[in-house]
């Protein structure tokens, strides 16, 4: 019943609570909504996502685990109301369960041939940056939270030699101090979070939602190792993405340092992250 992918909660005390509570939740929830369940989806480490059929329908059922970066899921795919995303079709708040538009084939962008993955991402932004002000977390609450935590961070960290750890400190404190327009942000945008579809081509899933300036919104890109992880690869992303969306590189380039090393300090790609933030602030 429970996913592999799930099992790593067992070790922290909430999640193995909501590990005793999910089969409780999941026949409820397929009660409500009326739900012909299939099976679970792999790969999901953070919530419960499996197929079902609603009066025939294809759908997905999702229950979260709750934690912080979930919480406005739902409210940043109503804010985009299916345009280049997946449609929210309901919301059970109490629950932390979404009932969502499946897509078909289904396929990621990071596994299917014959595409260009840069440019289908680089057509899709534009139209997820809708200008937003709450609920949505802020990019200048989130980093100053990162920039706490690597602050007091043992120095070296893992694979993060001191010089990352620092240099991420210092761009967490200067980029925030004169951001651009705040839009909805997607802060793990990466091939396996975009989904091929039948209503449009290419529908995104799955998001971390922030509020906060464009530059920003390349970062997941730029590192994500799909795309391919060399150095020549990783400035090729940079390059490209800055140039093609009208972006300001050196702030796309801070931005992803600083959230490559705050997000992998905990990483199981904690080494892959520490080459691409090593490679990108060796890059001027």
């Amino acid at each position: 019943m429970i996913p592999d992918g799930l099992t790593w909660l067992s070790h922290c005390a909430s999640g193995a609570a909501w590990l005793d509570r999910l089969p409780g939740l999941v026949a409820a929830l397929c009660d409500y909504w009326g739900l012909e369940l299939g099976p679970p989806y792999a790969g999901s480490a953070v919530s419960y996502v499996a197929a079902a059929r609603r009066g025939g329908v294809p759908v997905v059922l999702k229950i979260q685990w709750p934690h912080r970066e979930s919480t406005q899921e739902a409210e940043a795919l109503r804010a985009w109301a299916g345009d280049g995303a997946v449609r929210l079709l309901d919301h059970d708040p109490v629950r932390h369960a979404l009932l969502l538009e499946r897509c078909t084939p289904g396929v990621a962008l990071s596994a299917a041939n014959g595409h260009d993955p840069i440019g289908v991402l680089i057509g899709l932004l534009p139209r997820l940056w809708r200008p937003v002000g709450t609920p949505f977390q802020t990019l200048g609450d989130e980093a100053a939270r990162w920039r706490r935590s690597l602050a007091a961070a043992p120095r070296p960290s893992g694979p993060f030699e001191p010089r990352l750890l620092d240099a991420a400190v210092d761009l967490l404190a200067a980029l925030p101090q004169d951001m651009a327009e705040a839009v909805l942000l997607h802060q793990d945008l990466h091939g396996e979070n975009v989904l091929a579809a039948e209503r449009e081509p290419w529908l995104v899933i799955d998001p971390k939602p922030l509020a906060g300036e464009r530059a920003f919104a390349l970062a997941p890109i730029v590192r994500s190792v799909e795309f391919g992880h060399t150095r020549a690869a990783v400035l090729h992303r940079l390059d490209r993405l800055s140039a093609e969306l009208g972006m300001d590189r050196a702030r796309a380039r801070g931005w992803t340092i600083a959230q490559t090393v705050a997000w992998g300090l905990d990483s199981d790609w904690a080494a892959a992250h520490a080459e691409t933030a090593r490679w990108l602030l060796d890059a001027a």
